[in-house]
């Protein structure tokens, strides 16, 4: 039954025998796929698409009043719709639900919007509170959102290197050709409705934290009353002879991939690296470029972070699509003619003819230009923050892949981890702590790698893992593995296994200890799969 009144359209969805308290079931009233979700006796209705990539909320897992995206891992509060774990920036729209003589009901309007932006405050005038977030990520963006959320009134100024505004970087690996504004975070009309201004291709080349001043590249300055130090990594260079020909790339930026993309077409393509990056890369020109070969410096890919089995099954992926590999290698020296790439010489002695050389060999925090300051940096060059994302000097914060921070889920030690979802939890973080709000980091880590149109997620922090315990298997290309360390699972892998890592993803963030003898048995039950 449909009944239309003021744009408003109200369809009976089910019965209220249908969904049992902690079920939920995915409804459409006037093309909008819905969310129905029935806790403690009442019902509740948001949209049914996560708002970061579009994947169906009824696949992911639901505990209590929140659902968790099974794709990426954003959470949503199935009462509100507002996002409460990243990634994405949106909330989900709402809907009223009435129920009546046993039946469900489901009111929309004609608005057919798959995602709620909160609500924003704007510049006020007369405030000259200056607020000055270095780096143009997830952090920068999302600290700056969350201070207009949270009605400053001040002015915010994003500063990044980038000739773009900010991006979803995410994808550059992934669709290298992929048009630009398919891939900014915000467009530029929403940055300067909220009053937060972008200064692009601007580096900053020293802080003062005394006089609270800013010195960039170009010789200008500028003060601020709070600072942002969310700056990212670099891509860390090759060091052999030849590292510096013309060709030899690193990806870093939206141009980097036009160039890897337009470059690699037809030609010789050699990827040094066997981690995410070099993966990914090696999966996207598979197709496109010439030939592709990966040197990796260990037996598998993904050796250290996921295990071998997971890698050898990466590999036997690419090796299909006739991407060749070269591991337990490395490059000794990188020839070419006139300037430009002509052949790799590895470890070996072997030699590879090569027209590009893409280089994906890990990371390194931007954090030079505070050398001359009393920010404190560990060892790794990261900096240090506290569960506040409050670096050791007043007034200035810290967030992303340039922070060591503690993490709850290792018993607060200090980690640097690079995963986009860390860091827009870090900078909604630091921007309640410049508004005093206080509230801790507690987050589990999640992230996900795309080869040929598959997809595996991961969430945890599995490092000194010591064994690996599968269900399924990566023969099949179907399998769940739990990391263990201390006879406790500590993260996991899967691969068309949904929603098991975000189900798992929800008991480590409300502490629950899952054993090793769990993961072992044949009964998954604790899991609560579908």
């Amino acid at each position: 039954m449909e009944t239309k009144q003021c744009n408003q359209i109200t369809e009976m969805v089910c019965l209220e025998s249908d969904l049992l308290d902690g079920q939920m079931k995915e409804v459409e009233v006037d093309q909008n796929k819905i969310l129905l979700v029935r806790n403690n006796g009442e019902f509740t209705a948001v949209g049914g698409l996560c708002t970061h990539y579009g994947a169906p909320l009824i696949k992911g897992a639901l505990v209590g009043d929140r659902v968790r995206c099974p794709f990426h891992g954003a959470c949503f509060n199935t009462k509100t719709g507002d996002i409460e774990e990243f990634p994405g920036l949106d909330c989900l729209p709402k809907y009223k639900v009435k129920v009546e003589g046993g039946k469900v009901y489901v009111t929309t309007d004609n608005k057919k919007l798959k995602k709620r932006v909160k609500k924003m405050s704007g510049r006020v005038p007369g405030v000259s509170h200056t607020v000055v977030l270095i780096g143009g990520g997830p952090a920068s963006l999302q600290c700056a959102e969350t201070l207009r959320q949270n009605g400053y009134g001040g002015r915010i100024i994003m500063v990044t290197k980038d000739e773009q505004l900010p991006l979803d970087k995410t994808k550059l690996s992934k669709a290298m050709n992929i048009e630009i504004e398919k891939v900014l975070l915000r467009q530029n009309d929403f940055l300067q409705e909220h009053g937060i201004d972008v200064w692009t291709k601007k580096e900053v080349k020293s802080v003062d934290t005394e006089a609270k001043t800013l010195t960039f590249s170009d010789g200008t300055s500028q003060h601020y009353d709070q600072l942002l130090i969310s700056t990212g990594g670099r891509a860390r260079p090759l060091q052999c002879p030849g590292a510096e020909l013309e060709n030899v790339k690193l990806l870093e930026s939206y141009k980097d991939a036009t160039e890897i993309h337009q470059t690699s077409a037809g030609n010789k393509a050699v990827i040094v690296g066997t981690s995410f990056i070099g993966m990914e890369v090696a999966a996207y020109l598979s197709d496109k470029a010439g030939s592709v070969t990966v040197i990796g410096s260990s037996k598998f890919p993904f050796q250290s972070s996921l295990g071998p089995d997971i890698g050898k099954m990466a590999m036997q992926m690419l090796e299909e699509k006739n991407v060749k590999f070269y591991t337990s290698n490395g490059v000794a020296e990188i020839r070419g003619e006139n300037g430009k790439v002509k052949e790799v010489v590895l470890k070996n002695g072997e030699v590879l003819p090569a027209d590009i050389v893409i280089v994906g060999i890990g990371v390194i925090p931007n954090s030079n230009f505070l050398k001359e300051t009393s920010v404190q940096i560990d060892s790794r060059n990261a900096v240090v923050v506290d569960k506040f994302m409050k670096t050791n000097i007043p007034d200035v914060f810290a967030a992303g892949d340039v922070v060591s921070f503690p993490l709850p889920l290792v018993g607060h030690k200090r980690v640097n981890i690079g995963h986009w979802q860390l860091a827009q939890a870090h900078g909604r973080i630091a921007g309640l702590s410049m508004l005093n709000q206080q509230v801790a980091i507690n987050t589990v880590p999640y992230f996900w790698t795309v080869l040929l149109g598959k997809s595996i997620r991961y969430t945890g922090y599995g490092e000194g893992y010591t064994d690996i315990v599968f269900k399924g298997s990566t023969e099949e290309r179907k399998f769940l593995a739990f990391y263990i360390k201390d006879e406790e699972v500590v993260a996991a892998a899967s691969l068309n296994f949904d929603p098991a890592v975000a189900r798992l993803a929800e008991m480590l963030l409300m502490g629950k200890r899952v054993t090793k003898a769990q993961a072992q048995s044949d009964d998954l039950s604790w899991l609560q799969l579908p």
